[in-house]
């Protein structure tokens, strides 16, 4: 039974530490260094003013298109310096001959469909600029956002610059809309504070630019093609820099459902990130950014979820041990875990009656994002997540 108890104790360790106590010692460690002036501020030249290149993706996007180039061609960046490049490949919907009409647009097409990441290595290739931004065809980004990535980039230790995604908030919106919210605002709080100790662990794909001369062609079969970019940017000396304000904007899944199948696909490349990477899993190599990389992001693809899955038996038997209606300590914890399950459990059941509880849709979401890495876990060894588009549908 002793065995059991320091199992327990250890999974649990991991699973706070995971999701609760990386935030807490990230946040402890800035403010330490802010008090006594450790470290240096990333200082940049705000008149810092290159031709950049808008670089977007898209399969099939005709019902974006126009909402995409009117915000792009209100951005607040010279327009002699803003090169717009679309890459349609594989689109059959008249993506590529609704984009010809807009200026300082360029269309690149191939009617073969190749999966984002073929499109992305075949559009490279007519990059000229020292910089190019990614951005995905169905969100809008904010008036200022080109600008404030760009500057970061006049610091020459910036190899990468990750824009912040959010979720627009609506009464309609599902469990998955308050759960993705939440999450996200405690993702950018916390790449706000990895930027500031080092650097930021993976950009997000809605919104990110790398120096165009640290591109490297990525492997066909890449299922998170933004974090492997930025990570490899970053494993090449440079940082990944963060600006909240630096912004794209896109709606929540229309479902849980649908939040499921995106979150499957993201966990099976996040495993697949996890083994491509793993030269970053050295510490002694790498310093601040592993333990960075691994308490960041490795755990939760990897071994916390596995501590959840576990630590549901380990509880459930010391508490029987202990004698479950007596309420001592590790009968109170099982109790805790039933009633966090039976609250996800019951979320989804009011969902698909369209019957919604806020209070809900955190242990909903929870047990959504958990869940899709094990099933994610199985896809990936498995190998039967295509790389071709898979879009979520998004609610209106």
């Amino acid at each position: 039974m002793m065995i059991l108890k320091i199992l327990f104790w250890i999974f649990l360790f991991v699973i706070v530490y995971t999701y609760v106590g990386y935030g807490v010692l990230l946040y402890a460690i800035i403010k330490f260094k802010r008090f006594f002036k450790i470290g240096m501020t990333v200082e940049v030249d705000p008149s810092y003013e290159p031709e950049v290149t808008l670089f977007i993706a898209a399969y099939n996007e005709k019902d974006y298109v126009a909402a995409k180039m009117k915000n792009s061609l209100e951005l607040n960046y010279p327009k002699d310096k803003l090169n717009i490049v679309w890459v349609t490949d594989g689109s059959d919907d008249g993506t590529p001959e609704l984009l010809k009409k807009y200026p300082n647009t360029v269309v690149h097409h191939l009617d073969a469909r190749n999966g984002k990441i073929g499109a992305m290595n075949r559009g490279m290739e007519f990059v000229k600029t020292p910089i190019v931004i990614f951005s995905d065809a169905n969100t809008n980004l904010g008036k200022e956002s080109i600008r404030r990535i760009v500057k970061l980039f006049s610091n020459k230790t910036v190899g990468c610059v990750s824009g912040e995604k959010r979720i627009v908030n609506k009464e309609i919106d599902a469990a998955s809309g308050a759960g993705e919210g939440l999450y996200w605002k405690y993702e950018s709080a916390l790449k706000k504070w990895d930027a500031e100790l080092y650097s930021v662990v993976g950009a997000a794909g809605e919104l990110f630019a790398i120096r165009t001369e640290l591109y490297r062609h990525v492997e066909k079969d890449t299922l998170l093609d933004d974090f492997i970019i930025s990570l490899r940017v970053a494993q090449d000396g440079y940082t990944i820099q963060y600006d909240p304000e630096a912004y794209a904007i896109e709606t929540a899944s229309a479902n849980v459902k649908e939040e499921l199948k995106r979150k499957i696909r993201i966990s099976a490349g996040g495993i697949q990130s996890v083994v491509r990477l793993r030269s970053l899993l050295n510490i002694f190599k790498y310093g601040t950014l592993s333990f960075q990389y691994i308490s960041h992001r490795v755990l939760r693809w990897t071994i916390t979820p596995l501590c959840l899955l576990v630590l549901i038996p380990i509880s459930v038997v010391l508490a029987f041990n202990e004698g479950i209606f007596d309420f001592g300590l590790y009968s109170i914890l099982c109790w805790l875990q039933i009633l966090f399950y039976c609250a996800a459990m019951l979320g989804w059941f009011l969902e698909n009656r369209s019957t919604r509880v806020k209070a809900l849709f955190v242990p909903y979401y929870f047990f959504i994002m958990n869940l899709s890495v094990v099933l994610g876990f199985f896809r990936y060894m498995k190998k039967s997540q295509s790389v071709n588009w898979e879009r979520a549908k998004r609610a209106v």
